[in-house]
């Protein structure tokens, strides 16, 4: 029981109110963030670029999103003739829905996470390697060559980096003796595990890029080959959730950066939340600073970098970190 719903169970509510307020809060407060995302990334690539990002609709451009979603919502749901058509309408939920369920085990603050599992790592590994099944068969069903290639393109990327991805965790495991989520943050009192586990930071950060598919590692929709890769017959709200759902895996994988490496909540003065907050914020950002700033490489330097520099740091970082933990524990 976190904290929260404690305090609603003081109150004398229901037992089921609490969790279900929590469960809303994150909700709400996680597709508000996606949502703004889309803004704010228009905005700082603009400056980056030396242009003009959206300055029309509202002050600032801030209702840019609120006249893009009107489109999106009023744009025809076009199934094309040949696509696999149940298929082809699942896809885009499994990556919205993937994303989401991992936010289950991710603890916002001191004592406010809607479950914490003792194997939430696993659990949002887990989610993660499902996501691949969006891509993949959203591909697949289009029965379009630029989307098969995208699709294709996406499961060698995403399972091969999911491989390091997992490996640069482990010496996260091992330092805080656990799985869950919240125990790895406790565990950084003292130092956070951008320290010792530097190494495995960075292979983090590589492999989040590849896994939210964004540049410079956006093969497999890369515009200027595939026209839009594995979404490119999809309109409307089906291409909305690829959207979404892309905004809210880079807001995941930045709160994974922030709890894992940088202490979570943990800080001096101000509240947690407020910590967890701004530390994903920074990371988010420079998910954005890296798409205006690095180029695509090709296919074959995407995975001969998962393969021959990845892969290597990071089974280095596995067999230090266990000689070292092995040496304070004997």
């Amino acid at each position: 029981m976190n904290v929260f719903t404690g305090r609603v169970l003081a109150a004398g509510l229901p037992t089921w109110v609490g969790p279900l307020l929590t469960v809303l809060g994150v909700l709400i407060v996680v597709l508000t963030i996606a949502a703004g995302l889309i803004w704010y990334e228009r905005r700082l690539l603009s400056l980056i670029q030396d242009r003009y990002g959206p300055n029309r609709v509202g002050p600032a451009g801030l209702l840019q999103v609120l006249a893009d979603t009107f489109k999106i919502l009023f744009k025809e749901d076009w199934i094309p003739p040949f696509a696999d058509k149940r298929v082809f309408v699942v896809a885009p939920a499994i990556v919205m829905a993937t994303a989401l369920l991992s936010f289950i085990v991710v603890p916002v603050a001191d004592g406010i996470v809607i479950a914490d599992l003792n194997v939430g790592l696993l659990f949002v590994l887990a989610m993660s390697s499902l996501a691949v099944y969006s891509v993949v068969l959203a591909g697949w069903s289009s029965r379009s060559k630029y989307s098969l290639v995208g699709g294709l393109r996406a499961a060698a990327q995403m399972v091969s980096y999911e491989v390091f991805m997992g490996l640069s965790l482990v010496g996260v495991v091992l330092i805080a003796g656990s799985f869950s989520l919240v125990q790895i943050v406790e565990s950084q009192r003292g130092l956070w595990n951008i320290g010792p586990q530097f190494i495995g930071f960075v292979v983090f950060v590589v492999a989040g890029l590849a896994e939210t598919r964004r540049l410079p590692f956006d093969l497999v929709e890369a515009e200027s080959e595939l026209v839009a890769g594995y979404h490119t017959e999809y309109s409307g709200m089906k291409f909305g959730m690829f959207l979404v759902g892309e905004y809210i895996a880079v807001t995941l994988i930045s709160a994974l950066i922030a709890t894992l490496f940088f202490g979570g909540w943990l800080g001096p003065w101000l509240p947690g939340l407020v910590w967890f907050l701004f530390k994903t914020g920074i990371f988010i950002t420079f998910f954005i600073i890296v798409r205006g700033t690095f180029p695509r490489p090709r296919y074959d330097q995407l995975m001969e970098l998962g393969w021959k520099v990845m892969l290597p740091l990071s089974l280095v970082n596995l067999l230090v970190t266990g000689a070292i933990v092995v040496a304070r524990h004997s």
